[in-house]
């Protein structure tokens, strides 16, 4: 089982990047979800295995990234998610562009068997958001181009404690 996230990055990153799970660049989760691989293929290893699956995915998700980018965004009001209201968030204000990338990705991870999550939190449930962390944060009124979508790895080679940036969907003229 692969647990991989798509989200849109609000602040800079690099394809291959790693960073600790305790300290995420601010980003808005797009969709986390699991996807099996198939471990027993011949002539292959389940690493192996686990980088193809991913590079479906991703293909899956190269034409509704690249239709997003460059959608303007612009942030709401403050919230706070999680339990018992523990986490401070930012409202992304609803965007068609946001919601219809988030609706393909849906659609990508369903075509392969993925299992979503948070289900209840999709399609008609999904509230685009960005968390607070530490003393970085988004406010209310803040705009924000979604010039940044990436696939991220929960646990590369099965190590909990970090992230990594799989592929990196850039705007034009975006580093």
């Amino acid at each position: 089982m692969r647990n991989l996230i798509f989200v849109a990055f609000v602040e800079p990153v690099a394809e291959g990047q790693v960073f600790p799970r305790t300290d995420w660049p601010l980003h808005i989760t797009l969709l986390r979800f699991d996807v099996k691989f198939d471990a027993g293929a011949v002539a292959t290893t389940n690493t192996q295995d686990s980088a193809d699956v991913a590079e479906r995915i991703a293909g899956l998700a190269d034409a509704p990234a690249a239709a997003a980018l460059g959608a303007a965004l612009a942030v709401g009001e403050d919230a706070a998610f999680g339990r018992n209201g523990s986490v401070p968030v930012n409202l992304i204000l609803p965007q068609p562009d946001l919601q219809a990338l988030h609706e393909q990705l849906v659609a990508a991870v369903d075509s392969l068997g993925g299992r979503i999550l948070t289900p209840a939190h999709t399609l008609a449930g999904y509230r685009p958001h960005v968390s607070h962390h530490g003393g970085k944060r988004l406010h209310p009124g803040d705009a924000v181009v979604l010039d940044r979508v990436a696939l991220v790895d929960m646990a590369p080679d099965g190590d909990h404690a970090i992230r990594r940036v799989l592929r990196l969907w850039r705007r034009e003229g975006e580093s």
